[in-house]
C-alpha cells in the first residue's frame, strides 16, 4: 500500500495561522514549531546558531544544518547549567537532519537521548516528548522495525491528545505514521480506528460542509478500498461528490477525485467481489484462474464505474487550463479498466495517449508509466493482510521476495522466488498467487513493452512449530 502524503495537514495547520509543508512532521514540523531562543545577551550566540540552522534546513542544505545543530548542542552542553530541557529541541533537530540524510541509526540515537533527558520528569505528560517520540517512531519505521515504531508513535499520539486536546490537528502526521506502522504489523483493526480518528479530526476542524473535507473523505475511502470494503468506500466517495456539487457547482473539477474513486470501487468489486471482509471464505488463486479471483459476485464490471470515469475524463478535458497530469492519470485509470475487462488494445491505446500527454508536459512527468503497476493481486491465505492469528506468539512472520516478468498485456510471464524464510509449502502457495497477479504494463516511448525482474514482496504468518521444521 502506498504511503500517502498529507495535503490535509497543510490545510489544517493553515486554519491555525501556521503554514507547515506536508510530510514528515518530525523532519520539519518539529523545527517550525520550536520557539526561537530568547535573544537576551547571554543567548545571542544560541539565537544566531538557531537562525543559521533554520535557514540551512529550509534550504535543504543538510550538511550545514547538521553542523549548526551540533554546534548548538555543544554550546548548551558547555554552559555549565542544568540544561536538560534546553537540549531536547536541539537534539530533536539533530535527529531530524540525520533522518533527512537517511542516517537512521544516528537519528535514533539523537531522538533517544532527547527522550531520556526528560522522560518521567512530569509523570510522562510532557509536551516536549511528542516530537522526539514521533521522530524515533518514524526512524524505526524507515528501518523496517514497525513493531517497535508502534510503541513510540502510539505514545506520541496519546501524549498529543492528552496535552493538546483529543482532536488537535497537530497530531495528523503522527497518526499517519502510526497507521503505516499498524498496517506493516498486520494490526488492521487498530489502523482502521486511527483512520476514523483522523477523519473526525478533519470534521471537527473544518465542519461537515467545508470543501477542505474532500481530501480527508478521499483518503478515508481509499483505506476502505485497500481492505476490501468497497460499498463503504463508495459511500464516502458519494458523500464527497455531493459536497463538491453542493459547495462548488461552478468548479466541477473538484468532483473528479470522487468520480474516479467511485469507478475504482466498481473495478475492485468486479475483481474481488462485494464488501470482502478478512474472514470471508474466498476461492484461492489457482494456476488456471483468471483476473477475477475471489468471491461470489465477482467477475463482471459494473457499467456505472465506466460512466463515472468517462464523466471525470470529460470534466478534466474541458477544464481551463487543463491539468495534464490529472488528465493522464485518468486516461491510465481508463486503461486499467479496459485491461481488466479484457479489452487489451483499448487499454494500450489509453496508456499510449497518457504517455504522449505526459511527455508533452515535460519535467519527467511520464514517470507514471515507466514501471509496471500492480492492479490485481490476491494474497495467499497466510499473508499478513489476510490471516489474523488468534495467538500471534504462536506464529512467526516470514518474508518472501519474487522477481516477476510482466508482458505488454500486464500478465505475469514468469515468476521466480528470489528469497524466502518461509517453509516450502507456504512459499509455493505464495508463488502461485504471484503468478496470477496482473499489472498495468510499462510504456517506453511509443510502445507498451514487457518488463523483467519486477519485485513483489509478501509477508506471511507461519506457525512456530512449522517454521522450525
Amino acid at each position: 500500500m502506498d504511503r500517502f502524503t498529507l495535503p490535509l495537514r497543510e490545510a489544517l495547520t493553515r486554519r491555525l495561522g501556521q503554514r507547515i509543508r506536508p510530510g514528515f512532521v518530525a523532519a520539519l514540523g518539529c523545527l517550525l514549531a520550536l520557539t526561537q531562543p530568547a535573544l537576551a545577551s547571554p543567548e545571542l550566540e544560541r539565537g544566531e546558531l538557531y537562525l543559521r540552522f533554520k535557514s540551512a534546513f529550509e534550504a535543504g542544505d543538510w550538511a550545514s544544518a547538521e553542523e549548526r545543530a551540533a554546534a548548538l548542542v555543544r554550546l548548551i552542553e558547555s554552559s555549565g547549567k542544568d540544561s536538560a530541557r534546553e537540549l531536547v529541541n536541539p537534539l530533536t533537530n539533530l535527529g531530524t537532519v540525520a533522518f533527512r540524510r537517511s542516517n537512521f541509526d544516528v537519528a535514533i540515537e539523537h531522538y533517544n537521548r532527547a527522550i531520556q533527558l526528560i522522560d518521567g520528569e512530569r509523570a510522562g505528560a510532557d509536551s516536549l516528548l511528542i516530537r522526539p517520540l514521533h521522530g524515533l517512531g518514524e526512524s524505526l519505521l524507515a528501518k523496517g522495525m514497525a513493531g517497535e515504531a508502534v510503541i513510540h508513535l502510539k505514545r506520541a499520539v496519546d501524549l498529543s491528545r492528552n496535552v493538546d486536546g483529543l482532536f488537535n490537528p497537530a497530531q495528523i502526521d503522527i497518526v499517519d505514521a502510526l497507521i503505516e506502522a499498524y498496517v506493516a504489523t498486520g494490526q488492521l483493526t487498530d489502523a482502521e480506528r486511527e483512520h476514523q480518528y483522523a477523519f473526525r479530526i478533519a470534521e471537527t476542524t473544518f465542519g461537515k460542509n467545508d470543501l477542505r473535507l474532500l481530501e480527508p473523505l478521499d483518503r478515508y475511502a481509499r483505506w476502505f478500498e485497500s481492505i476490501g470494503r468497497y460499498t463503504t468506500a463508495r459511500g464516502l466517495h458519494a458523500r464527497a461528490m455531493q459536497l463538491a456539487e453542493r459547495q462548488s457547482a461552478d468548479k466541477p473539477i473538484l468532483g473528479v477525485a470522487a468520480l474516479r474513486g467511485l469507478s475504482r470501487t466498481w473495478l475492485l468489486e468486479g475483481i474481488y467481489g462485494p464488501e470482502v471482509e478478512p474472514e470471508t471464505p474466498v476461492r484461492e488463486a489457482s494456476e488456471a484462474s483468471g483476473p477475477f479471483l475471489s468471491a461470489a459476485g465477482a467477475g463482471r464490471l459494473n457499467a456505472d464505474g465506466e460512466r463515472a470515469l468517462r464523466f471525470a475524463l470529460e470534466i478534466v478535458a474541458d477544464s481551463k487550463p487543463r491539468d495534464d497530469r490529472l488528465y493522464a492519470d485518468t486516461l491510465v485509470q481508463f486503461g486499467d479498466w479496459y485491461l481488466i475487462s479484457g479489452s487489451t488494445q483499448r487499454a494500450q491505446a489509453n496508456y499510449l495517449e497518457a504517455a504522449k500527454v505526459l511527455s508533452a508536459a515535460g519535467a519527467g512527468a511520464e514517470r507514471l508509466l515507466e514501471n509496471p503497476r500492480l492492479l490485481v493481486y490476491r494474497a495467499p491465505a497466510a499473508s499478513i493482510t489476510r490471516f489474523k492469528p488468534d495467538d500471534p506468539t504462536q506464529h512467526t512472520l516470514h518474508d518472501i521476495e519474487f522477481a516477476l516478468d510482466i508482458g505488454p498485456d500486464g500478465k505475469v510471464i514468469d515468476a521466480k522466488v528470489v528469497s524466502s524464510t518461509a517453509p516450502e509449502a507456504t512459499t509455493r502457495a505464495a508463488l502461485i498467487a504471484a503468478r496470477k497477479a496482473r499489472y498495468g504494463p510499462r510504456v517506453s516511448g511509443t510502445e507498451v513493452v514487457a518488463t523483467t525482474s519486477v519485485p513483489l514482496r509478501e509477508k506471511v504468518w507461519v506457525k512456530a512449530a512449522q517454521a522450525k521444521n
